[in-house]
């Protein structure tokens, strides 16, 4: 098969603090029954809108990708290894956690046994919008113990304001809470483990309290000193517009594409890897060999690792997160490469 862009279709999930409008990143889920809380961009379970696996499942055709599709470094990974996401808080998320690793391969293997690791990125916040990221300095476990029986969990974490544009890393082992007023496009492990430490004694669709996982929570929770928080923005070479890494870790990079005239894009991971795009906005076309390809607001595409030269040829400025799982050392070399000093890219280089 001659390696080609393919759109993924996503899937929405109800929460109780989503929204009943997903505009403007998708202006046909409006006036909605429920309140929709996640947009996931590659669950496995979405189906593929065009090319040679259009109609399958993105877990059914990373089971059948050639190498050249996936890159030459995930050809033997089993499943497909990075979530991205839209939030829609318009209520509080509970206060959590997530497993790293190794505490998940050792407790949580009925579950895929992976931590979680992520990052977020504002795509818009109204004022006053914040998130809670990391205890307190000094704060125990009895601290939360004591808290959790006086509703009080939300003293004891860190509350960072939020302004359209930035980016927040949130390694494992990591508690925080994500308030209202937000769009964000979230980059994860390929995991949905979450413990609830606490939920504003909220109560379900059915009249009952939400499960809390205190226990597990209290066993993978980082009380120190943690890498967490907002990232700055490096510089990347772009061939038009902006190109920034927002963050990276052994689990997945973030870019931030800025451009309003034709990119051509060459081929920047050697087949090692494949690239996902997400349209935060704008639209217009994807140029390659084959016929063009209209892309919009809100979709996401996958780029195999061995796709010749492309190009975007934007009808309206166009923003978009391109995110992939990095060969870190190699990733390391080509920043210093441009000059960047250690301190520069610790700033957006964790783990």
């Amino acid at each position: 098969m001659k390696p080609e862009p393919f759109r993924i279709e996503p899937t929405f999930s109800p929460r109780i603090w989503g929204a009943r409008s997903l505009a403007p990143l998708f202006p046909e889920q409006t006036q909605l029954p429920e309140p929709i809380g996640e947009a996931w961009l590659t669950d496995v379970r979405c189906r593929i809108a065009n090319g040679p696996f259009a109609g399958k499942t993105l877990g059914e055709a990373w089971g059948q990708m050639p190498p050249q599709w996936r890159g030459s470094r995930l050809a033997n990974t089993s499943d497909f290894p990075l979530l991205v996401k839209f939030l829609f808080p318009t209520d509080k998320l509970s206060i959590q956690v997530h497993p790293d690793d190794s505490y998940a391969a050792a407790h949580e293997a009925a579950a895929g046994g992976k931590g979680k690791t992520e990052m977020w990125h504002v795509i818009s916040a109204q004022p006053g919008a914040s998130v809670l990221l990391g205890m307190k300095p000094e704060t125990t476990k009895e601290d939360l113990l004591a808290a959790l029986r006086l509703s009080t969990v939300e003293s004891l974490f860190n509350e960072i304001p939020v302004t359209t544009g930035d980016s927040i890393f949130v390694p494992a082992r990591t508690g925080h809470g994500i308030g209202p007023g937000m769009i964000l496009c979230e980059v994860q492990q390929y995991s949905d483990l979450t413990y609830r430490v606490y939920d504003y004694n909220r109560l379900d669709v059915h009249g009952n309290p939400r499960e809390l996982h205190i226990e597990k929570a209290l066993a993978v929770m980082n009380f120190g000193t943690s890498l967490a928080g907002k990232t700055s923005p490096l510089p990347l070479p772009a061939p038009a517009g902006a190109r920034e890494l927002l963050a990276a870790c052994r689990y997945f990079a973030a870019e931030r594409w800025d451009f309003k005239t034709s990119i051509e894009i060459l081929p920047q991971s050697a087949g090692k890897h494949f690239q996902l795009f997400v349209v935060l906005s704008g639209d217009g076309h994807i140029h390659w060999q084959g016929s063009p390809l209209s892309y919009h607001r809100g979709e996401c595409w996958f780029l195999p690792a061995a796709m010749p030269n492309f190009s975007f040829r934007p009808r309206q400025t166009t923003s978009l997160i391109c995110t992939y799982v990095p060969d870190i050392s190699a990733l390391h070399t080509q920043l210093f490469g441009s000059g960047l000093s250690e301190s520069q890219l610790s700033a957006a280089l964790f783990g």
